[in-house]
């Protein structure tokens, strides 16, 4: 029996899982999108797992490489908490290879404690403190030097700026990759470094956006891209500085 949870209007809704296997159904599929006719949608985890929450007026079909599945109406699903379904696509097995890829968060936190001192660094003010013994409350003599270095401050705020930019970089860098968007687009060559270069998202909307999203924004650019428009403005916007 199909799980029941809220939804608005008093309409029905119903969650869909299960996994997407290769032809031979031993090897699961990363990245297969899972999209319903309401608009919904998802993509499948590394172990090709997915949930996307339906009605029962649904169907549900899957894509991989810009290739459909036909649609599978919900209410035919006999088993919605375990409907996994193979693809026609040969997962070539090679022998194991170990590799140690770079890991973007685990560089991230070693540069913060590398350059820690320069992260936390603001820029002087005026701070009172209250000796011990008695006397009356004062300025921090330290603070007040500080606030007429002005080189030094000057410096090492630019420098803060500089790491938090190539900071945000690295992130874009580590999200908009080019397995990634080859996988996604079938470009290489010359053609995917133009569209790398031409269609690289801003670090606002690659924080802010989810896998189905961000998947979609870069399937979305590919179509942009075939008829030469430009990338699309908000793409580019950056968050707005803290005043």
């Amino acid at each position: 029996m199909l799980l029941l949870t809220a939804l608005s209007a008093g309409a029905q809704s119903y969650r869909i899982k299960g996994y997407v296997y290769d032809s031979s159904r031993n090897y699961p599929m990363e990245m297969v999108s899972v999209i319903s006719t309401s608009g919904h949608g998802t993509v499948t985890n590394g172990e090709g797992y997915y949930e996307i929450e339906v009605t029962e007026r649904d169907s549900i079909w899957f894509s991989y490489l810009n290739k459909s599945t036909v649609k599978f109406p919900v209410l035919k699903i006999g088993n919605p908490m375990q409907f996994d379904i193979s693809l026609q696509v040969n997962v070539p097995v090679l022998k194991e290879v170990k590799v140690l890829p770079r890991n973007y968060r685990q560089d991230s936190l070693m540069n913060r404690q590398d350059y820690a001192k320069i992260f936390n660094y603001q820029r002087p003010k005026l701070k009172t403190v209250t000796p011990t013994m008695g006397a009356g409350v004062g300025f921090d003599l330290d603070e007040i030097i500080n606030m007429f270095r002005f080189k030094r401050n000057k410096s090492m705020l630019a420098f803060q700026q500089r790491l938090l930019i190539q900071e945000q970089d690295k992130y874009v860098d580590f999200r908009f990759n080019k397995a990634l968007v080859r996988r996604l687009t079938m470009l290489d060559g010359a053609e995917l470094d133009s569209f790398m270069r031409v269609y690289r998202p801003s670090h606002f909307f690659t924080k802010t956006a989810g896998d189905y999203d961000f998947r979609l924004y870069i399937k979305q650019a590919l179509y942009r891209f075939k008829r030469g428009l430009p990338p699309e403005a908000w793409i580019k916007e950056e968050e707005p500085e803290e005043e």
